[in-house]
């Protein structure tokens, strides 16, 4: 059926789940797919933007037998239920196998490929991984040189598994790549190293060897979440999970009429990646493009997606603003994307002008949504067949409960909100994971209503009298940079351990191309003396992810504090702000413009300007952050001194 309402997501749940007769692990869902159409196109990949029309094919047989020898060469590893294979790999098929074929036989974890060196060995040993899949010595990687680097400090690796580029490469290419994987060879003297294509051409492609029967139960995956400082934050998902939240978007997607044809460009190493343009599509006997190993990022791919689009005949993509802001600038140069029906857009909010100006130049409908790897992926999506309310993250999937609840002073739960009264938003269903592997990150993160577990999301937001959910706050203080979860205790433990500082706190700065960055606030200790250059090459040197890095410092000469002396990070908010409004009226010609900065119950932050005869284009630069602007009469408009006290630290 279509979705469009609410009460079409009612419909749909008039079927109890139990009689959906949903697979109970992500194996069998992919075995149940290649049976149904074996011969169906399942996966094309191309290696270089360059000269993307050279494809390398799987059909849904094909690739259903090398997840099963993936499997069973991580069985013969010593992979079994419970047992730990991680992947630090970029774009790849093989990163498939691996992903759906240790499934099979273990837990597979996922690691971001831009993390350093120590950071993905703390990870690894607090995961227990006993096999880690890499992508073999490369020229331009930094992959093997940085797990090389750490493999003494891994005593629970014993083995490790090379994913080598040489099938998709020249002869001369992957001679040079074999000649380069031998030298590096020689100089390990730590855990075994194995080649992945060559592990599994000794497996059969029929049958689970170890003959294991998977329960939905039964964990699936690890995903790191927030902050990767001190004991990792590590999320331990299930079967059941995945393979429901699959069907779930999949639903909320319906109607279709065939087989589709989905772009992947974000990393497999992300939930969205994985699910939306992975375990999704394939459960559909749809034909997944796998596009470079590096995704969007990959050099050509922004260029060219157009192009990609015409011939691929691409029906729906998934991506986060930064990739829709750069698609907008590329234009279509009078290709044929009529095959494009949606594109998906989570992991930040969209702002409101990119939003108009990218469904205006393209005639594509995207459709904005809300997940999180603790619920597999997705929550909510605005419905493709429906209203979409632009800056609105759409109604609840079926079988998903979602709510805006109020909690009282204990942090214990008191009620659920009102209609268009923010609250702290919580989800309980099918989709929830089986929680953090450290108990203590376990702490606050499920709350008892009517009897049921609900997940605690952190996020604060209001649902309307239609059942639309709309995102005010994140009361877990994320910076989003780009789709990057970033959490600011990295930050602020690094710059905290510089002698010249006493407080720091970091928070996000709206930026129109990544969404937000990260800048840091700090305080010195009395006597000190240190400047904003200084403290930023001290980060540089101590936050071990990149994309963590400030962007700018700023000392002041006190942070603002609450009552109980508690750094108060929304005045930060607010100056950032109010900053970059400045910095907008400057290039429109608006200079001094006042402005007030304030929480407003029901939307969050918000940025109360004037109304004159010049706003339309200070407007249209303003549509391209998420934070919202309330324009107003002179008569009520804030005063340029009320405007500056009202943010100041």
């Amino acid at each position: 059926m279509s979705v469009r309402t609410l009460e079409d997501i009612e419909e749909l749940e008039r079927i109890p789940l139990s009689e959906r007769g949903l697979p109970a692990s992500t194996y069998e869902a992919l075995r149940l797919a290649a049976e149904r159409t074996p011969q169906a196109r399942a996966l094309s990949f191309f290696i270089d933007a360059a000269d993307f029309t050279h494809t390398h094919e799987w059909n849904y047989a094909e690739l259903f037998a090398d997840i099963t020898r993936a499997a069973n060469a991580f069985h013969d590893l010593g992979i079994g239920p419970g047992e730990v294979v991680a992947f630090l790999l970029p774009n790849l098929p093989e990163t498939h196998f691996t992903i759906w074929g240790g499934e099979a036989t273990g837990i597979v974890m996922a690691i971001n490929p831009l993390l350093e060196a120590k950071q993905l060995a703390a990870l690894l040993n607090a995961a227990k991984a006993s096999v880690v899949v890499t992508l073999a010595p490369t020229p331009g990687s930094d992959l093997w040189p940085k797990l090389a680097s750490q493999l003494n400090q891994l005593p629970a690796i014993k083995h490790v598994v090379w994913a080598s580029m040489g099938p998709y490469v020249g002869k001369a290419q992957r001679e040079a790549l074999s000649s380069l994987a031998q030298k590096e060879r020689e100089l390990c003297n730590g855990a075994p190293i194995h080649e992945l294509r060559t592990l599994m051409a000794a497996q059969p492609g029929t049958h689970l060897k170890s003959g294991r029967q998977i329960r939905a139960e039964e964990r699936s995956s690890y995903f790191c979440t927030g902050g990767t400082t001190g004991l990792p934050k590590i999320a331990a998902r299930t079967h059941g999970s995945e393979v429901f939240n699959a069907w779930a978007m999949a639903a909320h997607l319906a109607p279709r009429n065939s087989s589709q044809v989905i772009f992947c460009g974000l990393p497999l190493f992300h939930v969205n990646g994985q699910l939306v343009t992975g375990l999704m599509p394939w459960t559909q006997g749809d034909h997944v493009v796998l596009g470079t190993p590096q995704g969007y990022r990959g050099e050509g791919v922004i260029a060219r997606f157009w192009e990609m689009v015409e011939h691929f005949g691409i029906n729906f993509f998934s991506g986060v603003p930064t990739v829709y802001a750069a698609l907008l600038q590329t234009g279509l140069a009078g290709r044929d994307i009529s095959s494009l029906r949606y594109a998906l857009c989570g992991a930040a909010p969209m702002p409101v002008e990119l939003f108009r100006e990218f469904e205006l130049g393209t005639d594509v409908k995207i459709l904005e949504g809300y997940g999180l790897t603790e619920g597999a992926c997705v929550s909510s999506v605005n419905p493709p067949q429906g209203a979409r309310r632009i800056g609105s993250i759409g109604i609840r999937i079926a079988y998903q409960n979602m709510r805006a609840i109020v909690l009282d002073d204990a942090g214990e739960y008191l009620r659920v909100a009102d209609v268009d009264e923010v609250g702290l938003i919580t989800i309980s269903g099918p989709n929830l994971f089986d929680g953090y592997l450290e108990e203590h990150h376990n702490q606050g993160l499920w709350i008892a209503i009517d009897g049921q577990r609900w997940l605690n999301t952190g996020d604060l937001g209001r649902q309307d009298a239609q059942g639309y959910f709309w995102l005010t706050g994140r009361k877990k203080e994320l910076i989003i940079r780009g789709g990057h979860n970033i959490d600011p205790k990295q930050i602020e433990e690094a710059l905290q351990a510089h002698p010249s500082v006493a407080l720091v706190a970091a928070v996000g700065c709206p930026d129109a191309h990544a969404g937000e960055v990260p800048v840091a606030y700090v305080q010195l200790n009395p006597g000190a003396s240190a400047d904003a250059q200084e403290l930023l090459a001290f980060a540089a040197q101590y936050i071990a992810e990149r994309a963590a890095v400030p962007k700018r410092i700023e000392i002041l000469a006190a942070l603002p504090v609450t009552p109980v002396g508690k750094i108060f990070k929304p005045a930060l908010q607010q100056r950032e702000i109010a900053q970059v409004v400045r910095q907008e009226a400057e290039r429109c010609g608006l200079a001094g413009i006042a402005l007030e900065v304030v929480q407003d119950a029901r939307r969050g932050l918000v940025v109360q300007l004037s109304a004159g005869p010049d706003r339309e284009r200070l407007a249209t630069a303003l549509g391209r952050y998420s934070f919202q602007v309330e324009w107003l009469q002179a008569a009520t408009a804030p005063t340029q001194q009320n405007a500056q006290t009202g943010i100041s630290a």
